[in-house]
């Protein structure tokens, strides 16, 4: 939707943010979302071609860096090469994948693989990103959880396992953090209009469908997820942490 006004948080300007799978669908949105709040954007991504487009056509204060997150010390190369230069403010734990799976199949390989994706850089990434923080004396997590689990979506065994520990993890850490005025929080998505979901789920008959399930009978968007994001992340949001936030058009 391009016609939503968005809102300006000065508190985010000239911030250092860090947003894992950033190179398209919702990071994406995300990205282009703290650049124009005039924040310094890295993001990471495997997605060399997509990821450099965005950089070239967002400029100055967006920064791709490629990195394998199911990777954990790429994971910690990258965080160092972005924390050099001063400590992050705000880390978006983005990047998952949710493909299809027949838990008939799944082998102890592709378990191990798709929680390296979904869930475990959230931890490593954390805690690559709190000691600068508590030396800034706070900053905000903001995990990507999913609306999936809630629903037993079929078909997803492993990445709706994954996302329900997400939201356990976001609630332990806010905990373990609080004392250093780090806030960590958890942004739950319904279903969402992205470019992938769009190309490989969406028919006819499965849009009826999600929005038979919401209560408000509009799609949802990446921008609608980028909008809670970005309130979070900034000082607006100070007295927020260890929940969940829906945007999810009330979707059952």
């Amino acid at each position: 939707m391009n016609n939503m006004t968005h809102a300006v948080y000065p508190s985010l300007a000239n911030k250092t943010v860090v947003i894992t799978g950033g190179g398209s669908g919702i990071g994406e949105v995300m990205v282009e979302g703290f650049a124009r709040q005039k924040a310094r954007v890295f993001f990471l991504d495997v997605a060399d071609n997509a990821s450099k487009a965005l950089e070239a056509r967002l400029g100055n204060g967006v920064k791709f860096v490629k990195c394998d997150v199911t990777d954990v010390d790429a994971l910690r190369a990258a965080f160092g090469s972005i924390t050099a230069s001063g400590p992050v403010s705000v880390l978006v734990n983005n990047a998952a994948n949710d493909d299809r799976h027949k838990f008939e199949e799944v082998t102890p390989a592709y378990w191990e693989q798709r929680l390296a994706v979904n869930l475990r850089h959230i931890f490593f990434g954390a805690q690559f990103v709190t000691p600068g923080m508590k030396q800034a004396g706070g900053g905000s997590i903001i995990n990507l959880g999913s609306v999936s689990w809630h629903s037993a979506i079929p078909e997803l065994s492993i990445y709706e396992t994954a996302k329900a520990g997400i939201e356990g993890m976001t609630r332990a850490l806010a905990r373990d953090l609080g004392e250093s005025n780090i806030r960590v929080n958890c942004v739950v998505p319904g279903a969402i209009r992205t470019p992938r979901q769009m190309k490989l789920w969406h028919t006819p008959e499965e849009e009826a469908k999600i929005l038979a399930q919401q209560c408000l009978k509009t799609r949802i968007d990446p921008v609608h997820v980028t909008a809670m994001v970005l309130f979070l992340a900034s000082d607006d949001a100070r007295m927020c942490t260890a929940h969940n936030y829906w945007v999810d058009a009330g979707y059952r």
